[in-house]
Order: C-alpha cells, then sequence, then structure tokens
C-alpha cells in the first residue's frame, strides 16, 4: 500500500509542470477515487489537490528566486497568470512571494519519502530563530543521539533540559505523532505532548517545513539487557497491552498496513533467496501463516515498541516516536517487542534465556488486552513472519550489513527452536 502512494507521489513530483487529476492518479494507484483521497490524507497530511498545489508553489518561488522571469515559472507550473500564482501562494504560505523571497526561505524542496524521514540539516541558528514562536530563543541546543546505536537524530534538537524540538516536512507524520501522544497521555502513559506557541497554535510552518515542540519525557530510555531482569518483560508487554487498549477506541490518523501481504508479496521470498530456505519449509509456512489471515484482530499499532522507544521513569512508563504507526494486526507489536530485544542481545549470549523473555511480554500482554485463542495459535507464525519482514527490509540497506547478518541468523534460531514460540 504504501509502496503504491510513495510511486503516485513521486510521479507528482516529476510531472508538476503538467496538468495532474485525482482520478488519474488513483487509476495508477489502484485504488478508488474515494480510497486513494482518504489513504493520501492520512500519508501526507493533506488533500492531493492541495499537496499538488503546494508542491507547485515550493517548486515555482525556488526557480523564481534571483530571476526576473517569475510570469514565465508561473506559467510552466500551471498558473493562467502571475496574479493567480501570488494569490494562491499568499493564501497558502500567509505571505507574499516577494516577503518569503526577502526572508531567504525559498529553498529546494525536500522530496517526500514515505518511508523514512529525510535528514533536514537545520542549522542551530535557524532552530533558534524558530524557537522564538515558543520564547525559548536563549535556551541552548543540544543534539540528540540514539542510545543503542550512536548515531545522531536529523530530524529533533534538546531545547534546554525541558524541551524537544522536531522538524519535518510531512505534515502527516507530525499530526500523527502529536494526536497518539494525546491518546497515550490520557490513558496515563507518558507521551511527548506538544506545547503551544505563544499564539496557541500546535506546530510552526516555515516554507515547507514543520516545526513543533514537546516535552521532553524524564526517565531514560529502557536497555534490552533490563529486559531479563525481574519482571521487566512482563511489564513491558502489559504496557503494550494498555496502550492497544487505549488506541483501539480510537480513529487515529494512521495508514491501513496488512501483514499477511507483507509476507505473501514481498518478505518470504525474498528471504528464502538471501537465505536459500528449503521450498517445502516455505510452502508450509506461507499455508499456516495464511490461515490467520481474516481471523487476527486489526487496530492501530505502535509498529516499533522496541526497547529504545519505551521511557521509564520511576512507576511511569511510556512511549516516544510513533512515525511509524499504522492499522495492522495487534499481535504484531508484543511480537515485535520481543524480536527487538533479542536483535540487541543475541551476539551477547542471551539466546536460550530470550525465550522466557519472549513469553513473559506476550503474557504480560495477555493480561491486560486479552489474547484471543486464534492469536495464541498464531502467535509463533507471526513472530517468523515479523522476523522475514526484517530480513527483507535490511537485505536493502548497505550500510547495515552487520545487522543484516544478525537478522538471518535469528531467523534460522527461531526457526530450529519454533516450539519454544508457542503460548505456555
Amino acid at each position: 500500500m504504501k509502496q503504491n502512494l510513495q510511486r503516485t507521489i513521486d510521479y507528482i513530483e516529476e510531472n508538476l509542470k503538467t496538468e495532474l487529476n485525482a482520478m488519474e492518479l488513483a487509476d495508477m494507484s489502484g485504488y478508488s477515487v474515494f480510497h486513494f483521497y482518504r489513504l493520501f490524507q492520512n500519508a501526507c497530511g493533506m488533500p492531493v489537490m492541495q499537496y499538488i498545489l503546494r508542491r507547485r508553489l515550493l517548486h515555482a518561488i525556488w526557480e523564481m528566486n534571483g530571476k526576473d522571469t517569475r510570469i514565465d515559472i508561473a506559467l510552466q507550473y500551471g498558473f493562467e497568470t502571475y496574479a493567480g500564482f501570488y494569490r494562491a501562494f499568499q493564501r497558502m504560505f500567509h505571505m507574499t512571494p516577494s516577503e518569503y523571497l526577502k526572508k531567504g526561505m525559498a529553498r529546494k524542496p525536500y522530496r517526500i519519502n514515505l518511508f523514512k524521514e529525510e535528514a533536514m540539516h537545520i542549522t542551530h541558528k535557524k532552530a533558534t530563530e524558530i524557537l522564538k514562536h515558543w520564547n525559548l530563543e536563549n535556551e541552548r541546543l543540544q543534539d540528540i543521539y540514539y542510545d543503542v546505536t550512536g548515531n545522531r537524530n536529523e530530524n529533533a534538537y534538546l531545547v534546554g533540559d525541558r524541551y524537544v524540538l522536531k522538524f519535518t516536512v510531512n505534515f502527516g507524520k507530525m499530526q500523527q505523532n502529536q494526536q497518539m501522544a494525546v491518546l497515550l497521555n490520557q490513558a496515563g502513559l507518558a507521551s511527548a505532548l506538544s506545547i503551544p506557541t505563544m499564539n496557541g497554535i500546535q506546530y510552526v510552518q516555515d516554507g515547507e517545513m514543520y516545526f513543533y515542540l514537546t516535552k521532553r519525557l524524564l526517565g531514560k530510555q529502557m536497555n534490552a539487557m533490563e529486559m531479563y531482569e525481574g519482571n521487566r518483560a512482563a511489564y513491558t508487554g502489559e504496557i503494550i497491552g494498555l496502550m492497544h487498549k487505549t488506541l483501539e477506541k480510537e480513529d487515529a490518523p494512521v495508514e491501513e498496513k496488512d501483514f499477511f501481504e507483507s509476507i505473501k508479496n514481498w518478505a518470504l521470498q525474498v528471504t528464502k533467496d538471501a537465505m536459500q530456505l528449503d521450498e517445502a519449509f516455505c510452502n508450509a509456512f506461507l499455508e499456516n501463516i495464511m490461515q490467520f489471515e481474516h481471523s487476527l484482530p486489526r487496530q492501530c499499532i505502535h509498529r516499533d515498541p522496541n526497547p529504545g522507544n519505551i521511557i521509564v521513569n520511576g512507576a511511569e512508563w511510556g512511549f516516544i516516536d510513533f512515525e511509524l504507526s499504522e492499522k495492522n494486526i495487534r499481535i504484531f507489536d508484543p511480537c515485535y517487542a520481543a524480536t527487538a530485544v533479542l536483535s540487541e542481545t543475541f551476539p551477547k549470549g542471551k539466546r536460550e534465556e530470550w525465550f522466557r523473555v519472549y513469553q513473559d511480554i506476550v503474557n504480560g500482554y495477555d493480561r491486560t488486552a486479552h489474547l484471543t485463542e486464534k492469536e495464541k495459535e498464531a502467535l509463533p507464525y507471526v513472530v517468523l513472519g515479523n522476523q522475514m519482514i526484517c530480513v527483507a527490509w535490511f537485505s536493502t540497506q548497505e550500510k547495515y550489513k552487520e545487522l543484516y547478518q544478525i537478522n538471518k541468523d535469528m531467523l534460522q534460531f527461531m526457526m530450529d527452536n519454533m516450539e519454544l514460540l508457542k503460548v505456555k
């Protein structure tokens, strides 16, 4: 589904100077016009024709920067007159084209990628300017580093000790993060709530960029090794279940995904080729997992509840980073949490002990979200399918060769011990 939308977005980007209409784009994506409208707005945060207008305006103003042929450029992007371009630009960006150019805001537009958040390269100087909207321009800015990988977060800064400034070109992702944080906060889980500007709005728009400020969650990110201690794994399962109990009641603004379609049409074949899996095993696995295709509960899920996205502060627990959230089978989350723990501890001699962690996460989840009998029966296949998705994804990432090998070894380990993945 996301691949279809990305192809449509790429097509729009390459054809902004031609006539585009929603019916043509819906046909190209393989959806009805009604369904396409809904999927596109969920993914990009605005109706498709508004999105096209916005992209045309951004590209046109970039080309106009420092040139005297503004009328010609406006005509190339489908505006009948410069006056028409002027009015559309002012409505979209709340300033005239000249004001926009004078402020130095015209930059080459980022190409939207639904599969990843592009590094925005926002300087400290620019971030400080944006922070004036919250009267925080004198606070110290710090880079943020992920505890597990050590990589720098390219889309956020720590502001003082209490806030985080985030930025994106994807309005839909920003909305999704903000709304999910509100829902979890209402359920009593810690979440990174947005802080309104001094004018009472939830974000600042600067050209094609969106900036928003959140509270910094107190506490620390969970460490995978801690899951082997005491009842940490069971409690992790419980709070994932509590999160799901909250999200199942809400129509969250997330994309619908199909776990079984991903396995059948992509992950199984890629994994089979990568690991030279036996044909008979693959056929049997596909037959077994597909029997659950229409019988497992679906709802909004986090999609990435790895230990690093769980914040602990004494007795208070919470989640961060909802960029990947989607509507899918709900047991994906506890299964993913368990395999994420194994991924980080697999090279550290924790393989046999991991099955207890897996069982604790599943049983903890069952205590709060109550697994159906079909879900319990499906768990071993969902865990394997989940791991196949990881192998297939890492196979395309040149910079993660070591993780690719670890995930292949993990899958083989799970296949060799599939009996231990059944619920006790």
